[in-house]
């Protein structure tokens, strides 16, 4: 019970800004020529500063262990091409494989991934955690500006590709941060706190945009693409993840950065940036709200079965 009310408490604060976002626009307080702004103001400017602090602010070398380092890179990238081989064979719009690809593999690890692990593990276990949102979220951007790109219709060029990688904001947001965390650099107070402040933004007014954005019709359009994505989001890519890391001995600590980043909902900022490359928008909003409500089962139970089994 315990563990189904922390992920209920981690989760359930996400669902309410979405909630408040959709409840908004059925008001008419947010307008759909309004949307598309917000959109480009989160993707530009908030979500960017919000990761450039978390990873700059990240005790990279107290919590480093290779070996986790090196087998959640390549989980992620495994999962990462088993969807571009599986996908496009059951799905045939570019813009809903994408989407789908996205969804699959990148996880809400910031701001998921942290409580959970930190009420998993204590402020201090959570090292590993920190170390991985690090690490992984720049991974996962690049992977998401792949996908993205490579799907967005016509012929991919490498050209292309490679310019929407380097121009990408997430990205340079939070290379900029790992540059800052490496070379000690310390920004004044007042900066400091500025840019705290701007990124805190990010959270509540990407999940009330994506609120506003959600159509409940979608839901049944889509009903063939959710079925697919949810079942491996937040069933297959789990049961894969934990048993290769346990099979590779990882255990406590070390084991729960994996359950997080692969159990979690799928990322919101997977939305914002599905919207500004041409995806398919209401797919990607609908696995964001269905995986963040669907996570507070999914992710009880692969606590519970961690716990029950000693893994964690």
């Amino acid at each position: 019970m315990a563990n189904l009310i922390l992920s209920f408490e981690v989760v359930f604060p996400l669902f309410l800004c979405i909630l408040l976002g959709a409840g908004l626009r059925r008001a008419g307080m947010i307008r759909e020529e309004m949307l598309n702004d917000l959109n480009r103001l989160c993707f530009r400017v908030f979500l960017p500063v919000y990761l450039y602090d978390n990873i700059s602010r990240t005790e990279l070398s107290e919590a480093f262990h290779g070996r986790l380092v090196a087998c959640s890179f390549g989980i992620v990238s495994v999962i990462f091409l088993l969807c571009m081989l599986v996908i496009p064979r059951i799905e045939r719009e570019n813009r809903n494989r994408g989407v789908m690809i996205q969804a699959i593999f990148r996880s809400n690890f910031a701001l998921f991934g942290l409580p959970v692990a930190i009420s998993l593990c204590g402020d201090e276990g959570a090292g590993p955690t920190s170390l991985l949102v690090g690490l992984l979220v720049p991974f996962y951007n690049v992977l998401a500006v792949i996908t993205l790109e490579f799907f967005r219709g016509g012929r991919p060029e490498a050209r292309k590709m490679l310019r929407g990688i380097l121009t990408n904001p997430l990205i340079l947001a939070s290379l900029a941060g790992i540059l800052v965390n490496l070379s000690g650099i310390t920004l004044p107070a007042v900066l400091t706190k500025t840019v705290t402040d701007v990124g805190r933004v990010a959270t509540p007014l990407s999940l009330v945009v994506l609120g506003a954005s959600f159509v409940l019709g979608s839901v049944s359009l889509y009903r063939r693409q959710l079925a697919i994505s949810l079942t491996a989001k937040l069933l297959l890519f789990p049961l894969a993840a934990i048993s290769l890391a346990a099979a590779l001995g990882f255990r406590g600590d070390l084991l729960v950065p994996v359950l997080v980043f692969s159990g979690a909902p799928t990322a919101v900022s997977s939305y914002t940036m599905a919207q500004q490359m041409e995806g398919n928008g209401e797919l990607a909003a609908d696995l964001v709200v269905l995986t963040t409500g669907c996570c507070i089962f999914t992710m009880f139970l692969w606590i519970f079965l961690c716990k029950q089994t000693g893994l964690i």
